[in-house]
């Protein structure tokens, strides 16, 4: 199969086990999507909506979190890990969205990986799920995945994401990226995953897969 037939079979079949993805970070608008996705670095979705709720209920505004006292904010997230950078990173950030923004998350990937701990992936998250601008936020699961279909070299998450914007149709992207996700996670894992009974790897897969058991 080509890159392309291998993409269309894939397409296919996370349509199918997926219609309607939703998206696994608890928020409820922009602001407290892109908090969300700060502290799921390291650390698992669940993680994060169970501190979510304490955060917020103290800080659910840029204007809020920024009066917060940092080791406050430090104390609330230490189940999500890296908690002194992340707390930094929510403080000098939301001071920013207040002082350069007028208390709104600022709208292009530009502004937003200016942010304190802002990258290109939890860039593409925010502009793609509180925007509806196309993007295809590359974690470890769609990277590892892609390489594992055969859709990408696998050699980084940024070789990744052009391999995967190239084969999909744009209009796919916000939502594929969350299926990959979701498939990753049930059928797919990074450790004790089985090719042959796996829906895509079954068909797809590489060979290399295959030889490893």
């Amino acid at each position: 199969m080509t890159r392309t037939e291998k993409a269309a079979f894939v397409l296919k079949t996370l349509n199918k086990l997926y219609p309607h993805p939703a998206i696994p970070l608890d928020h409820t608008d922009a602001y407290t999507l892109l908090v969300a996705v700060v502290l799921s670095a390291q650390c698992t979705d669940k993680k994060v909506n169970e501190v979510t709720p304490v955060l917020f209920a103290k800080a659910r505004t840029p204007k809020a979190m920024a009066a917060m006292d940092v080791d406050a904010i430090r104390e609330i997230i230490k189940p999500c890990g890296l908690s002194p950078a992340k707390s930094k990173a929510l403080h000098g950030l939301s001071r920013i969205i207040m002082e350069k923004h007028g208390g709104r998350v600022p709208g292009s990937f530009e502004e937003l990986e200016a942010l304190p701990g802002v990258g290109h992936k939890t860039a593409s998250v925010v502009m793609s799920q509180a925007f509806g601008v196309p993007a295809f936020p590359v974690d470890t699961h769609i990277h590892r995945l892609a390489w594992r279909w055969g859709l990408s070299t696998g050699k980084s998450v940024e070789q990744t994401e052009k391999d995967l914007k190239r084969l999909f149709p744009k209009h796919t992207w916000n939502t594929l990226h969350l299926q990959i996700i979701y498939f990753g996670r049930e059928h797919c894992p990074a450790k004790k995953h089985d090719p042959r009974v796996c829906p895509i790897c079954k068909v797809v897969g590489r060979k290399e897969l295959f030889r490893e058991k």
